[in-house]
């Protein structure tokens, strides 16, 4: 069977999307080795991650997500605005969208940036210097001295193969404060590597940062390796609610792919 598929980018987060409300694949046979293999970079498409946009009764659309080891995985934030993105492009949503993911209910707009609202954070967790926070997905958020000269993987892989998190695993970021914004580089689990955004840790990230640094501004600026990102909130006690993530996204190019 010839599958159609979107190659789709957020900041250098790289995603193939299928679009199964228009087209109404049997999906059945898309299991964890397919998977794998078309994000494969050298044997298939290449990408960090797959998606399926499914046909939803109380929503535009509902988003399900595969990390790039074939795995079905958590929400995905820059994964979230490049769907968002496409399934305006083809009429499924206006420029305000309301979709179903794995946590839950999002919303997303489209206007020269795309934005995804991500779930309200109820509790962050400091262990040291450090923090543990679900942002839609799990991470660990460390605060380091001149993150272009670290040895992410190798730092990463440490704690997220660690007894802590070694069954569930956890995502990875390591950050540093800038002059007016935050850097940061980003080990995905599922992924087993560092990517060049990841929109849940950008978005950890953001609200490490202004409890680590007593930030008062609601908007944190957040440069990954990929790009620059924003992320807005509303402090509410020890949590945060109403969360957005906003920054570009592009259509890359459609292609078709045989499964089987």
């Amino acid at each position: 069977m010839i599958i159609r598929f979107y190659k789709y980018e957020g900041t250098g987060n790289d995603f193939v999307i299928i679009d199964n409300i228009t087209n109404g694949y049997d999906l059945s046979g898309l299991n964890r080795e397919l998977i794998e293999r078309i994000c494969d970079r050298r044997f298939g498409v290449g990408a960090d991650g797959l998606m399926i946009m499914e046909a939803s009764e109380e929503y535009d659309f509902e988003m399900i997500y595969f990390n790039s080891d074939g795995n079905k995985s958590t929400m995905c934030g820059n994964g979230g605005r490049c769907i968002v993105h496409l399934a305006h492009s083809l009429g499924h949503c206006d420029t305000d969208a309301n979709f179903i993911a794995v946590d839950g209910p999002h919303r997303g707009k489209v206007g020269e940036q795309v934005s995804v609202q991500l779930k309200d954070v109820l509790s962050v967790h400091k262990t040291d210097s450090d923090y543990v926070l679900d942002t839609g997905s799990p991470h660990y958020v460390s605060f380091r001295n001149n993150i272009s000269e670290l040895p992410i993987i190798a730092e990463a892989r440490k704690i997220r193969y660690s007894d802590t998190y070694s069954r569930e695993g956890i995502n990875v970021n390591f950050v540093e404060k800038q002059d007016g914004y935050i850097r940061l580089r980003t080990y995905e689990r599922g992924v087993e590597d560092e990517t060049l955004s990841c929109g849940t840790g950008v978005t950890a990230s953001a609200i490490a940062a202004t409890l680590e640094y007593n930030m008062e501004d609601d908007i944190v600026h957040i440069e990954a390796e990929g790009g620059k990102l924003t992320v807005k909130f509303v402090k509410e006690g020890s949590g945060f609610r109403d969360v957005w993530l906003t920054g570009p996204v592009n259509c890359v190019y459609k292609g078709e792919i045989e499964l089987g």
